[in-house]
């Protein structure tokens, strides 16, 4: 593929997927820069573009996978963060504090309603894609991603 080709029909797409990726990681400078990150490995994979059917379908998936990645990212360095300064003050107030927060949040995850809680715990403690948590459950995405922010809401509220 020629760079004017690939400016041609990829470089129009960038609203859609910038939309795409606001929505999922819910921060303007990340979206930016995952978009950015997009434009990169489609740049560098160029010469096999010529066999993709549907530029923006195929665009949308790879922006939708590379943001999960980066959501999972997140997740575990703010788990290894918390774990980290649980163990490296030592403190014993800290591990207490700690362990209040784990239970009160397994207490609020208790009071959810069964299908929200069982998804919430797929995507949070399983670490399970948005795909995968769909095959076992059956739910379509946008049915998952609603159960998984009313969950979140609920907890936050709770907490």
């Amino acid at each position: 593929m020629t760079a004017r080709q690939f400016s041609d029909i990829y470089t129009p797409l960038s609203d859609n997927l910038y939309r795409v990726a606001y929505y999922l990681l819910e921060s303007q400078a990340d979206a930016e820069d995952a978009v950015q990150d997009l434009y990169i490995k489609l740049w560098n994979s160029r010469d096999t573009l010529d066999a993709v059917r549907n530029p923006g379908a195929y665009c949308i998936t790879l922006m939708k996978n590379l943001c999960i990645d980066r959501i999972r990212k997140t997740s575990r360095r703010v788990t290894a963060e918390l774990k980290d300064d649980v163990s490296a003050d030592g403190s014993a107030d800290d591990t207490v504090i700690y362990k209040e927060q784990l239970e009160r949040v397994r207490k609020a995850m208790e009071r959810l309603p069964r299908s929200q809680r069982t998804v919430l715990e797929m995507k949070t403690m399983q670490g399970l894609s948005y795909e995968e948590i769909q095959e076992k459950t059956g739910l379509g995405y946008t049915s998952l991603r609603v159960l998984l922010s009313n969950a979140r809401k609920a907890i936050k509220r709770q907490l």
